[in-house]
């Protein structure tokens, strides 16, 4: 059971790499607890966020998006985005669209 994600900068039109990307999982009194992290490679992507199996419950993506922001020379309107979601098993893929005033986030594959 893994979870990948991959973040575009729509605004540039290419992939947004050196993006470090957190991965949280809630634990039953609802405290979020370190499950994973890692950094986007040069097309973006970040194939795996822990080496562990994960088990099915409710995950948080935190994307650190200041940095990126700042290295482009962009203004930083969201410095943070975070994306909960609920995880069944298996692999599960959580793309970012990203742009300086915006972002879009869906379920892949």
């Amino acid at each position: 059971m893994s979870i990948s994600t991959h973040v575009l900068d729509t605004t540039r039109g290419q992939p947004a790499p050196g993006l470090e990307v957190k991965l949280y999982r809630r634990e039953p009194d609802g405290d979020w607890k370190d499950a994973g992290e890692g950094v986007t490679d040069a097309d973006g992507r970040l194939p795996q966020l822990t080496d562990d199996e994960l088990e099915a419950g409710e995950y948080r993506l935190e994307f650190a998006t200041r940095p990126y922001f700042e290295r482009s020379g962009l203004e930083v309107f969201y410095p943070d985005v975070s994306v909960v979601f609920n995880f069944d098993g298996g692999h599960l893929h959580v793309p970012l669209l990203l742009s300086a005033f915006g972002y879009t986030t869906y379920k892949g594959k």
